[in-house]
């Protein structure tokens, strides 16, 4: 029996992901963005940081507008690649940072987490760049610090494009059990490319797989296998923390923005619930229901609803998803 299910587990296909999972440093050394990379050097909370992002300049004919792409938890910027290409060509100005603790930026050992710190290390690379005013697209947890920065800086908002957005419900109010950033960290050290794939092919894409999601589930694998694995574990534990406690759903009638979500009715993401009950788990990630109960809390939203697609709607039909971003940008 020992051997048959070894057998069964090198011919699986998580099995091979996993062992096809290169190894990335902890700032995503050896993995290749679709652009050249750029760092902005700035110091917070008492010590020197580097912000990674991408500044890609319009193919098109240039609109003079400026779209900032954030990216969710478990992505990068690098995964906003066929999104980049249709904005560069419609015209805008690309910016897609790595947020602080992510990807390709610096892992600090000692950070208070918060959307408002990130939204504010945002902010600050935008003035570094002579950028004023920007549409604001964040996907997933980036869709969390859309709208957080959206409600610092309003002026400097033109527009929210919120792409499954989490915190649309406050998961501890539904009964997701809290738990400690240690025990984050004890889960984050176990992570592997078959992890990372069967949590995807179950809340992210409705249980059908394409062959193209594989570069993103070893592109976050691999850092988990490189040298600094620990560091990033750790910085991953901390914004699961900060994730899980501030949830930005009982802010959205104080969004001033035109706001537009995009929501895929597949969608079953919410952070924890793998702690909770049954009946919990059945309640919670209803993105039918949450994206719905959003558009009518924010003042004068659009929703936009894909009923084939779940949590990466850009991953899953890049040319769908780049047409209804770029219609929801050019309507205001």
């Amino acid at each position: 029996m020992r051997y048959f299910a070894l057998a069964l587990m090198m011919f699986s296909p998580f099995a091979a992901t996993a062992q096809a999972a290169p190894s990335y440093g902890p700032r995503l050394e050896g993995f290749d963005y679709p652009h050249p990379l750029r760092t902005y050097a700035f110091q917070s909370q008492q010590q020197a940081l580097e912000m990674a992002y991408l500044d890609v300049a319009p193919t098109g004919t240039a609109n003079g507008r400026v779209a900032v792409l954030l990216h969710g938890k478990n992505f990068c910027a690098a995964t906003w690649e066929d999104s980049i290409l249709a904005l560069s060509r419609a015209g805008y100005r690309v910016i897609a940072p790595d947020q602080i603790g992510f990807c390709k930026s610096s892992k600090p050992a000692a950070y208070q987490f918060s959307l408002g710190q990130l939204a504010a290390n945002t902010h600050a690379l935008l003035e570094h760049l002579g950028i004023q005013r920007a549409a604001i697209v964040g996907h997933s947890m980036g869709g969390m610090l859309a709208i957080r920065y959206a409600l610092m800086y309003p002026q400097a908002t033109e527009q929210l494009a919120l792409v499954a957005p989490i915190g649309l419900e406050d998961w501890k109010v539904e009964g997701v059990p809290w738990r400690s950033v240690d025990t984050w960290y004890a889960n984050e050290l176990k992570t592997s490319a078959a992890s990372i794939k069967t949590y995807q092919l179950a809340v992210y894409y409705g249980g059908q797989w394409k062959p193209e999601y594989d570069r993103w589930v070893q592109m976050q694998a691999g850092m988990y296998t490189g040298p600094g694995k620990q560091a990033v574990a750790w910085n991953q534990a901390l914004t699961y923390d900060m994730v899980f406690n501030q949830p930005v759903v009982y802010e959205l009638p104080n969004i001033t923005v035109p706001t537009t979500l995009f929501i895929g009715l597949k969608d079953r993401t919410a952070i924890g619930k793998d702690a909770a009950s049954a009946e919990v788990k059945a309640r919670v990630g209803d993105y039918p229901k949450l994206g719905k109960r959003a558009a009518a809390a924010i003042p004068g939203a659009h929703l936009v609803e894909f009923a084939e697609l779940g949590h990466s709607p850009q991953v899953q039909d890049p040319s769908r998803f780049n047409a209804a971003l770029l219609k929801a940008l050019a309507t205001p």
